[in-house]
């Protein structure tokens, strides 16, 4: 992703060649598009690897929202609302008790978070948690899915018009590694997350691979909202095993339900 390639006044010459008169690029502006606009740092830095867990939260409906009439009036005041709103809530729903000293956390905060045009990229490093910490993260995403459909949805659309009306979120553990200086982040898990998000029929879906649902002090959240289907996952795999909403999956269309099957 180019984040700016700007050509300046400065960066035009005007020169006559053969009798014809060109308006040219100079040298040190044609050079200066090159990797580093990517803000990666140095790309040959040995990849650093971490035990992540990867969410892609996206907003479902956002490319047609964006091609409204007069969007640059409506789609900046969206962003800087909800990316707000959604920081916000991550460091909100992670908080377990304030302290004078400081805050403690029922687990850690993300390392990374990326805008990618239609949602948000967040990862966890969870390598130093527990099973109740990495639950926290999964049950963290599910409330703030929620809450964008019963709370921010209704305020973001007293003032702009049709905004996305729902949050879509996949969630997958893996390993990730470093891109460059730590500007960015690559792994299977992120494309897991990114799968799950697009799953027919449900707007909230979890990898069970390296999240353990199944002992005595899994919160309730994991035994009595959550099933678990085995699916094709486009890209991944045929029989993936996948935590969804029980209220989705009993209201799933025919058509739907089909992409499911019991474990």
């Amino acid at each position: 992703m180019i984040r700016t390639f700007t050509i300046a006044p400065g960066d035009l010459t005007r020169v006559e060649i053969d009798g014809q008169k060109k308006r040219l690029l100079t040298r040190e502006a044609f050079d200066r598009f090159n990797p580093s606009l990517l803000g990666l740092g140095a790309l040959t830095s040995e990849a650093v690897s971490t035990d992540s867990i990867a969410a892609m939260f996206d907003l479902e409906g956002f490319t047609t929202f964006c091609k409204q009439i007069e969007p640059h009036l409506s789609v900046p005041v969206f962003l800087s609302a909800f990316l707000e709103w959604l920081m916000n809530q991550i460091k909100m729903e992670m908080k377990h008790e304030e302290y004078p000293e400081g805050i403690a956390l029922w687990g850690p905060l993300p390392f990374f978070v990326k805008f990618m045009g239609d949602g948000l990229l967040v990862l966890w490093d969870v390598s130093r948690c527990d099973d109740n910490a990495r639950r926290n993260i999964i049950v963290t995403a599910r409330e703030i899915s929620l809450r964008y459909a019963h709370e921010f949805f209704p305020h973001i659309e007293a003032i702009v018009s049709e905004p996305p009306a729902v949050l879509r979120c996949g969630l997958a553990r893996g390993t990730v590694f470093s891109v460059g200086n730590r500007s960015d982040f690559v792994g299977s898990c992120i494309n897991m997350a990114a799968r799950l998000q697009k799953l027919p029929g449900v707007t909230f879906a979890f990898n069970r691979r390296g999240i353990n649902i199944d002992d005595t002090e899994a919160a309730d959240f994991f035994r009595n909202e959550i099933v678990v289907k085995r699916t094709a996952v486009r890209g991944i795999g045929e029989k993936e095993l996948v935590c969804i909403p029980k209220f989705e999956f009993a209201g799933m269309s025919v058509e739907d339900r089909a992409h499911y099957h019991d474990v």
